[in-house]
């Protein structure tokens, strides 16, 4: 059974740099898009970041210059480089990865990301 295993979340000051990473475990075919979403408290989940299997990355508004995605395909597994956190970015962040063949959509059981001084 596949699963999303997530880690690199924590406390960290405004201004500050974390790394998400996020493997897709017992996968027998690879992810054709892997990413991460987050959900604030009383606010909707939302994109975050993407890649795909063509490495195309797609990003927020809100994080783009600020946040990095990263993948490697053969092994199912996508970071997400954090920089210059704000408040804002405080919230639960859960990796996502879609198989196209499968019609498959996995979810990681989230990692919360608190900026705060």
């Amino acid at each position: 059974q596949v699963q999303l295993v997530e880690s690199g979340g924590g406390l960290v000051q405004p201004g500050g740099s974390l790394t998400l990473s996020c493997e897709a475990s017992e996968s027998p075919l690879s992810m054709n898009v892997m990413g991460w979403y987050r959900q604030a408290p009383g606010k909707e989940r939302e994109l975050v970041a993407e890649v795909n299997s063509g490495h195309t990355m797609t990003y927020a508004d809100s994080v783009k210059g600020r946040f990095t995605i990263s993948r490697i395909s053969a092994k199912n597994t996508v970071w997400l480089q954090m920089n210059s956190l704000k408040p804002e970015d405080t919230a639960v962040y859960y990796c996502h990865a879609e198989q196209l063949v499968l019609r498959a959509h996995y979810w990681g059981q989230g990692t919360q990301v608190t900026v705060s001084s």
